[in-house]
């Protein structure tokens, strides 16, 4: 990273082993990439064999990657994927919960079934990476991010009606593991993406009603993957060590007012 100037933002993660759940794509796969292009190793894992494979050829080229096919909502799969990592590295320093989808319902109501997949995938795969994370961390220290969204603040009816909720349950999830474990030198925070280009959203939210939402948003645009993977790398690095327990809102300024064409519509009467 740089700041103005091109002076360079040192975050001392050379040499760590940063884990990241979900990265065979999407904010995932733009994590660990940002991870290793700051010197750390990382570990990846994701459900689809294909897509991590291919997503590990891609980081490889840029450092020490290990991947692991793993279902992040089977506590034994995360603890003996969190076992292996520490094996094969000597320990883990940043842990990265990035799972989670908005398994629409197939009628007016949603299903038991429907229910405790959401559940399963949105907020039981945040409690095992964070369970298995503190327990290779307690002797050492390191760092969580649990990644939220802009639903927990302001959710979306209809399509993901219990996905807000459960972003939001995320939030206070991260609050409480940074309760838990401060004494041991571990920090736990949360990261709420707005409105991201990922795969996800390119295959389900058509172009139209992408539109529509960024129009709310005082930047006037999706973020891309990137934009959100450089604030949870900060928050796992050395520049971020009084940080816990807080939840950063990466949405580009998005329903915050009533207005948010003021600031375009004034410009163009400047012009």
């Amino acid at each position: 990273m740089a700041i103005d100037g091109g002076i360079g933002l040192e975050l001392n993660l050379t040499g760590k082993c940063a884990v990241v759940t979900g990265a065979s794509k999407g904010i995932g796969l733009a994590t660990a990439r940002a991870f290793l292009q700051e010197g750390a190793r990382v570990a990846i894992c994701a459900r689809d064999r294909a897509e991590l494979e291919t997503a590990a050829a891609e980081l490889a080229a840029l450092g020490d990657v290990f991947a692991l096919p793993v279902d992040a909502t089977d506590a034994d799969a995360v603890e003996a994927f969190a076992q292996a990592v520490a094996e094969r590295w000597g320990g883990i320093d940043c842990w990265v919960n990035n799972v989670g989808a908005s398994i629409a319902r197939a009628g007016e109501t949603y299903t038991p079934a429907e229910v405790a997949a959401t559940v399963a995938v949105c907020f039981n795969s945040a409690v095992f990476g964070c369970q298995s994370a503190c327990r290779r961390m307690k002797a050492t220290g390191g760092a969580i991010v649990n990644v939220s969204s802009l639903a927990a603040r302001c959710g979306t009816a209809g399509r993901s009606t219990l996905y807000g909720p459960l972003k939001a349950a995320v939030q206070q999830l991260s609050a409480m593991f940074a309760a838990e474990y401060a004494a041991y030198g571990i920090r736990v925070n949360a990261v709420l993406p707005g409105f991201t280009l990922t795969p996800a959203v390119r295959r389900t939210i058509p172009a139209p009603e992408l539109t529509r939402r960024v129009e709310g948003t005082l930047l006037r645009r999706p973020a891309r993957p990137e934009e959100i993977a450089d604030p949870i790398v900060f928050l796992c690095s050395g520049r971020a060590t009084y940080i816990t327990a807080a939840s950063l809102e990466v949405s580009g300024g998005s329903s915050v007012v009533l207005n948010p064409s003021y600031s375009y519509e004034r410009r163009e009467k400047e012009r």
